[in-house]
This record gives structure tokens, sequence and C-alpha cells, in this order.
């Protein structure tokens, strides 16, 4: 077995860098200038000029020093270049997963680097720009936050579940009306209670701690699941496709539960939300 300690001491020390950045502009920014804002597929789904600086910052740090490896970045693909993954080491990365957030100063924003090799999820690093909070997981060692190891909720009653999810871009009536249908029969179920806080990656960090028992998601990337699906396994729990197939990484949806249970209960509950693949869709960024 190939050991990759040395490409999560590299990602550590990246993400760091790069969430610094973005700390530094949020708080510059509140004070004197307003953020370089555009949209990218819909008008929901806003790209900065710091989504396009810290890829670049992450992409050409981690190039130098792998110049053989290949690279899965945010950006780099809403401006067109292929997203598949192959059997090659690769780096799959978001530099603000949260940019509305970012837009509007909220404060949960992170950065989320993850690492595949022959098309298996390695690593996974997440670091939560605003508090400094920094995730880490190796495949087969564990996963941390600030060095402390992680652990998922051991929950099986549902009744009794915190249950976070997001949006998605897609706004138009139809698939609202199933979003908030989904959200309609959790709760009826019912659970302790469904939350949104903007950045899917910080999400699934907080099923890594526990402090939630489950995330569900129509229409995320491979780039907003990768970093934290090793953590979320390395902490104990599971992550599925919302089929209850395994997870493919380029499908766009997602189940992740600290127990297997509670991850099937979600999947039978849901309607899915159709938003194609990363791999194939030529409108995979809507």
């Amino acid at each position: 077995m190939e050991d990759w300690s040395e490409c999560l001491d590299v990602a550590v020390q990246i993400a760091r860098r790069a969430g610094q950045l973005h700390y530094t502009q949020v708080v510059q920014s509140a004070v004197k200038q307003e953020k370089r804002v555009s949209s990218k597929s819909t008008p929901t789904d806003l790209v900065t000029e710091a989504d396009h600086q810290v890829e670049e910052l992450i992409i050409s740090t981690l190039r130098e020093r792998y110049p053989s490896h290949r690279f899965i970045g945010e950006e780099s693909s809403a401006a067109g270049e292929k997203c598949e993954l192959t059997d090659s080491p690769t780096w799959i990365i978001d530099p603000i997963d949260g940019t509305c957030n970012f837009v509007h100063s909220f404060p949960m924003v992170a950065v989320s680097i993850g690492f595949a090799v022959r098309k298996e999820l390695e690593i996974g690093v997440i670091f939560h720009c605003f508090d400094g909070t920094l995730y880490t997981a190796r495949k087969g060692h564990g996963a941390f936050c600030n060095g402390v190891r992680l652990q998922v909720s051991k929950e099986k009653d549902v009744s009794k579940a915190l249950i976070l999810t997001e949006i998605g871009a897609k706004r138009d009536p139809a698939t609202i009306d199933i979003f908030l249908g989904n959200m309609k029969k959790l709760l009826s179920t019912p659970t302790h209670g469904v939350r949104i806080i903007g950045s899917s990656t910080l999400a699934l960090c907080h099923i890594a701690s526990g402090a939630a028992e489950a995330y569900y998601q129509y229409g995320l990337h491979c780039w907003d699941i990768a970093a934290a699906a090793v953590i979320i396994r390395e902490a104990g729990g599971c992550v599925i496709d919302t089929t209850g197939c395994p997870l493919d990484l380029m499908s766009r949806r997602v189940v992740a539960a600290g127990t297997r249970e509670i991850a099937d209960y979600i999947v039978k509950q849901l309607q899915p939300i159709n938003y194609g693949r990363d791999d194939s869709d030529p409108n995979a960024l809507a």
C-alpha cells in the first residue's frame, strides 16, 4: 500500500494558506470594498474573483510539487475543462465552498481538498476559513478535527436525528416543490430537525463530528463531497448514493450518515432531482 502521508501534509499547508487568504479578503472587503461577484449557470450559482485566485494558488502549488498528478477544480471545470476521474493520482478542489456565504460574509466558508488514486478517495482536508478549524483524514488512518479524533453519532433512530441538507442551484418551481416535499417527509417522521448552513463540506464535517446524524443533497459536485467522504468514513460513518448504492462521486447526489440505518431510511424517503453528472452532462455545472 502506498503511503500518501506526505500528500496529506502538503494539502494541510495549502488549505491553511488558502483559508487565511479568504478570511483576509472578507475582512478587507467588509471594511472598504465590495467583493467582485458574478454568476455561472444560474443567478444563484455565484463565483467571486477570490474563487479563481485561490484555486490557481492551490493547483499551481500542488502541480509544482507533483507534476504528474491530475486536477479537478470547481472553477477550471466551470471554464470548460473536462471533469473526469481516472486512475491517476487526482486532486479534487473546491477553493471556496459556500460562495454565497462568502459574498455575504456569513461565517460558514471552507476550502476543500480531496485526493484520489485509482478512483479511490485517499485523503480529505477541509479548512473552515472563519474560525480556523481543520478537518483531516487519510484512508485507514482515522479522521481528526484540530488533531482530535472524530467519531460519528451512532444514533439509529431517525426520530432522534438532526438532518442537514442544501437547496442546490436549481430554483425552478418543480425542483423547489420536490426539495420541499423531501424535507416535509423527513420533518414528518418526525426528526429533531432539518438544517441548511450553506456549505456542503462543513455540513458533512458536522456528520463526521457527531453534531448531526445525516446529510442528503441533490446537485452538489464531486469537489463538494470528495474530501468530506474520506473524513466521514474514517470517523465511522457511511457515504452512499441516494439510490442506496455505493457512492458515485460524479453523480451529483449523496446521503451521508453516522449509521447505515438512518442512511437507508433517508434513501427511502427521497424523491430524486436530476442534475445530470459531473463527467458527462454538458450542463453539469447547472
